[in-house]
């Protein structure tokens, strides 16, 4: 057994602030050495993402109590029985929905909704069946969609990381597990935008804005970006978003429809509430399409007229991680970053080490931060 620190989530729906309340625990646990198809990770970052503050608040249920993490980086240190294509010291970025490669969906050529994937992450276990962590009083502890890297080492299985070039910095690397995948996904992988769609991306965090940056990368025109924070609005301009509306502007449908000749070819909600996805639709042209990556609370109900999703042909795309395939997409979006078309590292707000964890959490409830990275040293 390895003995290391993690963040432990015990309490969901804790009380707001979370620096008093303290919903995440520092506690020591024990790890079992990887099994047959799975990997030893020390951990080099982790993204405080809001599907991490959609389990602490209860709005995404899940059991608990589980080591947080979802978004991550790191360092292969230990390889399990019959994993042949990696080497020790490999750097890697963690993707939240592993793959077995034989289920119907993962043979159709959509891994990230792998079956027995979804089965494993129902459980809070990981592929191989049962889980790998314990608290040192000998209780077993869920991992976080098979990842839960807001610790110093994590055990995951082989398909929950992809290798990555050596020369980025690893802590930061860690956004490209959810955010990149997810926001730039969902342009081109799932809207499969092409050169001059207009697009308008609802919902500015760091799945957002990773979608205006997607967007651009695509070639898209015009770019417009809709959120409730002016600030995030400006950050979106330098990011590629050619025109901008604050959310709550009574006439923006009007002025959207007017700017792009009765509604955008795609409208991507990035926001996971159902507001935006009201917007979402009612911008969206004759022939377009509404792509939705932003997960509402469990239980909420999305309408639109029937009449006029058929009559105007329009489509409703659902996107899971971006539909992404980790390991062909994960290398391509880190090339574009490094070649400067993808800037990620400027959605990075702060550091924060264990013990700002919780404080950390506050502050992206708040919208006072894009991203924050945890890096265990800190």
């Amino acid at each position: 057994m390895l003995k290391c620190k993690a963040a432990i989530l015990r309490t969901v729906g804790a009380p707001l602030p979370y620096a008093e309340s303290k919903p995440i625990s520092i506690e020591e646990i024990q790890l079992a050495p990887p099994r047959a198809g799975e990997v030893l990770v020390k951990i080099a970052g982790a993204g405080l993402c809001h599907s991490d503050l959609s389990v602490m608040n209860g709005t995404r249920p899940r059991a608990v109590p589980i080591v947080l993490g979802h978004e991550g980086s790191g360092e292969v240190v230990e390889l399990g029985p019959g994993v042949k294509d990696l080497s020790v010291g490999d750097p890697v970025v963690f993707q939240f929905a592993p793959s077995c490669g034989r289920c119907e969906r993962c043979l159709e050529g959509r891994p990230q909704i792998c079956l027995t994937a979804g089965a494993a992450g129902a459980k809070n276990e990981l592929m191989g069946g049962g889980k790998r962590i314990w608290d040192m009083d000998g209780n077993q502890i869920g991992h976080h969609t098979g990842v839960s890297c807001m610790a110093e080492y994590a055990v995951v299985d082989r398909g929950s990381i992809v290798v990555v070039n050596r020369e980025i910095a690893l802590s930061d690397a860690a956004l490209f597990g959810c955010a990149v995948m997810t926001g730039v996904g969902a342009v081109v992988n799932t809207a499969r935008v092409r050169v001059g769609d207009s697009v308008a991306v609802i919902g500015l965090g760091g799945v957002g804005l990773n979608g205006v940056i997607g967007a651009k990368m695509a070639g898209a025109n015009p770019i417009i970006a809709i959120d409730i924070d002016p600030r995030k609005l400006e950050l979106a301009k330098t990011l590629g978003a050619t025109h901008t509306y604050v959310a709550d502007n009574p006439d923006m449908v009007a002025e959207v429809k007017q700017l792009t000749g009765g509604g955008v070819d795609f409208a991507v909600d990035l926001a996971g509430v159902i507001p935006a996805m009201d917007t979402a639709y009612a911008i969206t042209g004759r022939g377009g399409a509404v792509v939705s990556a932003g997960l509402t609370p469990a239980g909420s109900k999305f309408s639109y007229e029937h009449a006029d999703l058929v009559a105007h042909e329009k489509s409703i795309l659902g996107s899971y991680m971006g539909s992404c395939v980790p390991v062909r997409d994960v290398p391509r979006y880190v090339s574009q970053f490094q070649q400067g078309n993808l800037p990620v590292d400027r959605l990075i707000d702060d550091k924060v080490g264990f013990e700002g964890l919780n404080e950390g959490f506050d502050r992206l409830h708040n919208g006072d931060v894009i991203r924050q990275i945890f890096e265990p040293g800190l």
